[in-house]
């Protein structure tokens, strides 16, 4: 790829100056890569930026993740959640104390003063999600639910709002943080070594590699949980015994692991447009608003943005906690695929609604607690 094609992200700046705070205790954030024309090209095609914006957009999404946790930590029981806008990708920062506005702004973000901090926030999904653990609701009656920082809320999802709102009552959370938002979606898992290549369960059903991974010296890759359970074999998308599942959780959480034999060797891509390469270089968390691409070997690369993290959804399986609310399409077999944000690993393809020709609403399992849970390396470049 000649030099001229590429942008070096690092040399860009944010177009308000935002600095990459950090605690001094703290490593400094990492230098951003290279990200390929190919993905940003496939960013102006499904967000409707120019050249130049999707280039300032990837390079705002990176540091404003870098500066979120050092404002974050400053801001301490005030701090009332983080998320990006516009086409440039402003950071915006919420404080319940209007005096922390300073804060807020000398570290180079807009600064918002809203009622509820983010732990009430939470608290009151967690209310929800202890509730639906107990006696799970219709999914007509709530859909999914989760922690909506731009709104200073938590949304409940609903197609009968009346009976929405007596689950909310009887979850204990408190009402006056819960709004309930009429909503007809029916989200559901999407079923049937490079992220976002083939592979098949048990010699029947299908899925879509997250990232490859290691765990000391055994290799093999990351995918949604309700693709199989440990013990079920895999073959690749040539049909070539792969590996097998180590590890699943689904419902609770979508995530699993597999471990693949020594005729795959893992590398640091996912399949970008038109077959290229995108090459992964790590796992920042990107905030909400961010942009963000999708792999899947039934619909292949489309791109969005991430509306909510720390959202909960009701499968006909039952409750899925933690996973991230997006408005990029996905359709049946792109399970499990991989979500990435410029360079940085975001997560695997859960579930959603609707599909690649009208458009719909998916969710990703984040990235990070599954290499958490299970001793994993990213395999990065």
């Amino acid at each position: 790829m000649a030099a001229g094609c590429t942008i070096a992200i690092a040399a860009l700046f944010l177009g308000n100056g935002i600095p990459a705070v950090a605690d001094p205790g703290e490593p400094s954030p990492r230098p951003r890569r290279e990200v390929p024309p190919e993905m940003l090209a496939s960013m102006q095609r499904d967000l409707g930026l120019t050249a130049d914006e999707a280039r300032m957009r990837i390079s705002n999404e990176f540091r404003a993740g870098a500066a979120e946790p050092g404002l974050r930590k400053s801001l301490g029981s005030t701090y009332g959640g983080a998320w990006v806008s516009g086409n440039t990708a402003e950071l915006t920062v919420a404080t319940t104390d209007e005096q922390q506005s300073g804060t807020i702004t000398a570290g180079g973000a807009k600064a918002a003063v809203v009622k509820h901090n983010l732990k009430a926030l939470t608290d009151a999904k967690e209310a929800l999600d202890r509730a639906a653990s107990e006696r799970p609701p219709a999914a007509d009656v709530a859909s999914a639910w989760y922690v909506d920082v731009k709104s200073n809320s938590v949304v409940v999802q609903s197609a009968k709002p009346d009976e929405a709102a007596a689950f909310v009552a009887a979850s204990g959370a408190d009402r006056e943080v819960v709004r309930v938002v009429e909503s007809a979606e029916r989200p559901g898992p999407l079923y049937d070594l490079r992220g976002g290549e083939a592979f098949y369960i048990n010699d029947a059903g299908r899925c879509s590699i997250g990232f490859p991974v290691a765990q000391g010296e055994r290799n093999g890759f990351v995918t949604a949980g309700h693709c199989g359970s440990p013990g079920d074999t895999t073959t690749g998308f040539n049909r070539v015994a792969q590996g097998s599942f180590q590890g699943s959780t689904f419902p609770g959480s979508d995530y699993a692991w597999v471990s693949t034999n020594a005729d795959w060797t893992p590398q640091p891509w996912v399949i970008g447009p038109a077959g290229a390469n995108v090459t992964v270089t790590g796992s920042q968390a990107a905030p909400v608003g961010s942009s963000v691409c999708r792999s899947g070997s039934t619909t292949g690369w489309h791109c969005g943005t991430i509306q909510q993290h720390d959202t909960s959804v009701q499968y006909p399986q039952g409750t899925v906690r933690g996973v991230t609310r997006t408005n990029v399409c996905a359709e049946p077999g792109d399970s499990g695929g991989p979500y990435i944000s410029g360079s940085e690993a975001q997560g695997v393809t859960s579930g959603g609604s609707g599909n690649c020709t009208v458009g719909g609403t998916t969710y990703y399992q984040p990235v990070n607690p599954i290499l958490t849970t299970y001793g994993l390396t990213l395999t990065t470049d």
